[in-house]
């Protein structure tokens, strides 16, 4: 992919006037949605050098646009190779079979480890770009992220007000009258959980190191999180645990865990290599043992309940057969 230079801009720029139905949506998800397989990186490159305007003024990509508003849209050329490549049969099955809820306005989908939720950084397809592929005409919007390396559900929109209103129960927004989300994790955590409930009130700070790779740190400066965790049981020194969350924080319950002291099991980047090794081999522990469990939230301000569970995966659960022998 790269950047058109000025004169094809000039040339090729399209104006988009902004429909009802996507008032309030963030410039960035806008042109996500105009520009399909182009990463969000590209997107944000794009805004920031000026070539996208907002009724011909330029814009911060967070910028929330309003009905009428008309968007200058630059042209990308997306490389064809890969764009133009669906995604393998095998992965198209392995999604249609992890969908475990699907209505008029939503569709969950218990998702794999490995999997990541959105394409871009070298990564062909996505969760939702597969989705996309599975279902073809239908408007659907990830309402939220998984980090690739966490299983469980992801929900995705499929009408543009469950969109709006569950993003605004994510972000905890007045607008919608004390409404809130209940956020379920399954986890295990490297060695002996007290009893009770330990609660983390540690705010995160998101950095980045060298190469772009985020890196987050509990700091005074950053943004306030809390987790709270308990043991369901014990299984080979280690603690299995529920983690709910009142914030969703990037890489938080992870975060956390090792601020506690009790990483998550298998984590690459802030977990013990050392143990991961040890349950590698003892229990044949491959990945990160984080899932996101449970989703409990309502629609139509409060009118419409929804309880969302995805079990948690076949290997996960060998993990603790082979803890507990």
């Amino acid at each position: 992919m790269s950047l058109p230079d000025a004169p094809e801009a000039r040339a090729g720029a399209r104006i988009v006037r902004v429909p009802e139905d996507r008032a309030g949506q963030r410039l960035d998800n806008f042109l996500l949605g105009q520009l399909k397989g182009v990463p969000k990186s590209l997107i944000y490159k794009i805004v920031r050098s000026g070539q996208v305007r907002v009724n011909k003024g330029r814009a911060k990509a967070e910028r929330k646009l309003e009905a009428g508003d008309e968007v200058r849209v630059p042209p990308i050329r997306v490389a064809e190779q890969g764009e133009t490549v669906p995604p393998p049969k095998g992965f198209l099955a392995a999604m249609e079979a992890a969908i475990v809820f699907e209505d008029a306005r939503l569709l969950a989908l218990n998702k794999p480890s490995g999997v990541a939720s959105h394409g871009g950084s070298g990564i062909s397809h996505g969760a939702i770009e597969t989705l996309r592929a599975l279902r073809p005409g239908q408007s659907l919007e990830l309402v939220h992220r998984l980090d690739r390396d966490t299983s469980g559900l992801l929900v995705v929109a499929k009408k543009r007000s469950a969109l709006t209103e569950l993003q605004a129960l994510m972000r905890e927004d007045p607008s919608v009258k004390g409404q809130r989300i209940a956020k379920r994790y399954l986890a295990l955590l490297v060695g002996r959980m007290p009893d009770g409930v330990m609660s983390v009130d540690a705010p995160l700070h998101v950095g980045l190191r060298q190469g772009g790779e985020r890196h987050v740190q509990v700091n005074p400066s950053g943004k306030p999180s809390l987790s709270h965790f308990s043991v369901i049981e014990r299984r080979g020194g280690h603690s299995f645990c529920e983690v709910r969350i009142e914030t969703g924080r990037t890489h938080q319950i992870r975060v956390h865990a090792q601020h506690i002291g009790h990483a998550v099991a298998g984590d690459p980047k802030y977990g013990d290599a050392d143990v991961n090794r040890r349950l590698r081999e003892q229990a044949g522990l491959k990945r990160m043992f984080l899932h996101a469990s449970t989703l409990e939230f309502s629609l139509d301000d409060g009118r419409v309940p929804y309880l969302l569970n995805a079990p948690l995966p076949p290997e996960l659960s060998a993990v603790l057969d082979a803890l507990s022998g």
